[in-house]
């Protein structure tokens, strides 16, 4: 089942992918509700046969979950990517925080600040919480896991070398989306592959059983330091090719188009524009 948070007809919606279109489901203020109240299987039986009521193509993509209570993300998770930027690999995951107003939905707008154009793209698999909890079990930790999403880290590169926070947290950075596919669908997040094209050409490519931790791992060390909850997002880190680690660096520009692609979840797009 793939789940979608959108705009149509002027309103915030939330629904199920079916063929070229969705259908909307209802009960709930929004998706991250819907996850709250434990309605996984409710969904699942409503969209069993729903009709789609708008096409994909007329619906305003929102990012899968808009309004998440946390975005955690996993730094130098992937050896490759260590050894690219001159980073040893952690002795436990490496974890930073990103707000909110950073998201941006499938087919949104990248905004590269006025105060720089180091902008880099880092494409990365994305668990969405599904059942909160503390000290998470790393044998229970995919219990945990309502499904799967596709996000871009958005890098200000000049600014990381102050503080992670101040490269990770400019506003319209992150595409989160397009949908989440739930993760009765995807029973094994170590399986997968993610590929990242920049206008067209290829960028990034790696599978998700390169990760130095786990999804499980992640989950569960997540849940010792802050409690989690349905809705939050868990962003994994990125594999190598990101664009300040190539002689000349390949900073993403205005018109400039980025795909994030992976297997059985499906293709993430934005179009970079400049701040206003």
């Amino acid at each position: 089942m793939r789940l979608v948070s959108y705009i149509a007809d002027g309103k915030e919606c939330y629904g199920v992918v079916a063929g070229n279109g969705v259908a909307t489901l209802k009960g709930h203020a929004s998706l991250r509700d819907a996850l709250a109240a434990g309605a996984l299987d409710e969904m699942r039986k409503a969209a069993a046969g729903a009709k789609p009521d708008y096409a994909l193509a007329d619906i305003r993509f929102l990012p899968a979950i808009p309004n998440p209570h946390k975005i955690l993300c996993a730094g130098v998770n992937y050896k490759s990517h260590a050894a690219e930027v001159g980073r040893e690999l952690p002795k436990q995951p490496s974890m930073f925080i990103r707000f909110t107003d950073t998201l941006v939905g499938h087919e949104g707008e990248m905004i590269r600040p006025k105060l720089s154009d180091n902008f880099d793209f880092e494409g990365e698999l994305t668990m969405v919480v599904g059942k909160g909890g503390r000290h998470i079990p790393i044998d229970r930790a995919l219990d945990h896991v309502a499904g799967y999403t596709i996000f871009v880290d958005g890098s200000v590169r000049d600014y990381q070398k102050f503080s992670v926070t101040s490269g990770k947290n400019w506003p319209g950075t992150g595409p989160l989306g397009p949908w989440i596919v739930t993760a009765d669908e995807i029973p094994d997040p170590g399986k997968l592959t993610l590929t990242t094209r920049l206008n067209g050409q290829q960028v990034q490519h790696s599978g998700t059983d390169k990760l130095i931790y786990s999804c499980q791992q992640i989950i569960s060390f997540c849940s010792d330091f802050t409690e989690l909850h349905p809705g939050d997002i868990i962003a994994t880190g990125t594999p190598e090719g990101v664009g300040h680690s190539r002689k000349p660096p390949l900073w993403m520009k205005p018109g400039d188009v980025l795909e994030v692609e992976v297997s059985g979840i499906g293709v993430l797009r934005t179009r970079i524009v400049d701040e206003k």
